[in-house]
């Protein structure tokens, strides 16, 4: 599958200049394969751009605006779009690709994925560890407690009480 950028290599806009150097320059640093196919100095190009762009993500004016980005004959979106799913880190589902192993993207599907099925942990970013489930940390917590008269008592006042006894 390859990517498609429509770009236009001659527009006097530098906000759309800026917006199709963060899609390359983005599309670049994960190695993503991709063909810039310019609208503005190939017809056939900007024809196809703007009879693929469905209508509901047309401007008012009812021409697309580049960069516009396609996975093959597939519409993925405009830079608006690119830019939210980069925020997201989703840029490959954005492009539907599959996430390499290790990237953040392929974590978070992987850590949804396992909280969707009900496993055991549950990966904290920010932190870098991993965390048990609240539930189960009560309940290793409550390991080897006892409840005597309707009260709880840990192992450590089990232990002071043996100790108070002898």
């Amino acid at each position: 599958m390859v990517i498609k950028v429509f770009l236009a290599s001659s527009s006097g806009s530098t906000a759309i200049k800026k917006k199709q150097q963060d899609v390359v320059g983005f599309l670049e640093a994960l190695k993503i394969d991709y063909a810039q196919l310019d609208i503005a100095s190939n017809e056939d190009n900007r024809a196809w751009m703007r009879e693929n762009v469905p209508g509901e993500k047309k401007p008012t004016n009812g021409i697309p605006l580049p960069p516009q980005i396609f996975n093959e004959e597939m519409y993925c979106g405009d830079y608006d779009t690119f830019f939210d799913a980069k925020e997201d880190n989703t840029v490959y589902e954005f492009l539907g690709l599959t996430p390499p192993p290790g990237s953040k993207e392929a974590q978070q599907a992987e850590n949804s994925q396992k909280l969707q099925n009900g496993s055991v942990t549950e990966e904290h970013p920010d932190d870098d560890t991993t965390r048990k489930p609240a539930e189960e940390e009560e309940q290793e917590e409550a390991e080897g407690d006892k409840v005597e008269d309707n009260h709880l008592v840990s192992e450590e006042e089990e232990e002071l009480r043996e100790l108070e006894e002898d």
